[in-house]
């Protein structure tokens, strides 16, 4: 016999309000789920709207965004909701052509349609970006990590999980492409007696160096002082501290941390999406998830050189003008490499990106 359904029983209804600030990722996964319901569509008249012309005014700059919503927040100082976080719908009209579309510290156009729902109708020109290949992206090969951005922090480790330079040499070279001075901050110093060994190369190299430790505080106020009136992007390995340095920045944020794998010594995701911070002092920050590895974006395998200075110093003395410095004779960098005027560091560093490049050219 069938059971026979209990009608006085009803199924109870639960509305969550979004609380950005508080519940971040969380909220905007709920607000995503909306979205594959389909539940949020853009009104149909905006299809036939004429396209935005290539001259406008930005008004608001996206805090993070995914698919087909963008949280951003407003410039508009006339209306009670300037400085707020708005959460929006993506024009359809956008389409990404081989690079993600947008990231934390774009700038921006916002319009209210007819029907009250803020729209992002444009995307105002870059003038910096962060940017790696993201050969995994189905249609996309350039990932835009961070737009607009004054400062690459590169935050390395310590110990647990231990200093990796290769990771930093390549966030150097983007750095480059993408016209942002780079900063390495070294975090996690309440674990060692000395700082890496390493660091003095970078030194020589003119890049700002900041030893910092989240349990103790050293190093805070001196990376704080860098990063005022700045946009930066935080940038390295999962589990380096991140996160927890954009804590001690300012403790009200209480950004998600995680710790370390013993078993693996690497650390595990805590931040899913890049997104743009603003703390006291004018400082902006855009903090991004970890990753294992740094895939260059529009390098081929015969530039590398170019963005290892005291490599390239070296390569206009070498015999052949297509000289790759691994193999050739009368090699002016390897013979410098013999001689200690170029470390073996950096040097394997250089072969190992080259040879990454000539195994999968872009």
């Amino acid at each position: 016999m069938p059971k026979r359904k209990r009608l006085e029983k009803r199924k109870r209804s639960t509305v969550r309000g979004r609380n950005w600030e508080e519940r971040s990722e969380a909220d905007f996964s709920h607000d995503l789920a909306k979205h594959r319901r389909a539940l949020a569509r853009l009104p149909e008249h905006s299809l036939y709207r004429n396209p935005l012309s290539d001259e406008f005014t930005p008004n608001a700059t996206v805090v993070t965004h995914a698919r087909k919503w963008a949280f951003v927040r407003s410039d508009d100082v006339t209306t009670d909701e300037a400085g707020d976080t708005r959460l929006c719908l993506i024009d359809e009209r956008l389409e990404e052509e081989g690079a993600t579309l947008m990231a934390p510290g774009d700038r921006v156009l916002i319009e209210r349609d007819q029907d009250g729902n803020d729209v992002v109708r444009g995307i105002g020109e870059r003038k910096t970006t962060l940017v790696r290949y993201a050969p995994r992206r189905r249609g996309v090969s350039q990932q835009i990590i961070a737009a607009n951005v004054d400062i690459l922090v590169i935050v390395a480790a310590a110990a647990k999980p231990p200093f990796r330079p290769g990771l930093i040499d390549r966030f150097l070279i983007a750095a480059q492409l993408g016209g942002v001075t780079p900063v390495l901050c070294v975090n996690k110093m309440d674990l060692v007696d000395d700082a890496p060994e390493q660091l003095g190369l970078y030194r020589e190299l003119g890049i700002e160096i900041c030893l910092a430790s989240c349990k103790t505080g050293q190093g805070i106020n001196a990376l704080r002082n860098v990063l005022i009136n700045k946009t930066s992007v935080f940038a390295g390995h999962s589990g380096v501290g991140k996160s927890s340095i954009l804590n001690a920045l300012d403790p009200h944020l209480r950004v998600f941390t995680r710790e370390v794998s013993e078993a693996t010594q690497r650390g595990k995701h805590a931040t899913t999406a890049a997104r743009l911070y603003e703390l006291e002092g004018d400082i902006r920050v855009i903090d991004t998830p970890g990753i294992r590895t740094l895939g260059l974006w529009n390098v081929s395998a015969e530039e590398v050189a170019l963005y290892f200075p005291e490599i390239a110093a070296q390569s206009v003395k070498c015999r052949f003008r297509n000289c790759t410095h691994t193999h050739e004779p009368g090699c002016a960098v390897m013979a410098a490499l013999d001689a200690g005027e170029v470390t073996s560091q950096r040097y394997a560093s250089y072969k190992r990106i080259r040879e990454s490049l000539e195994e999968d050219p872009l």
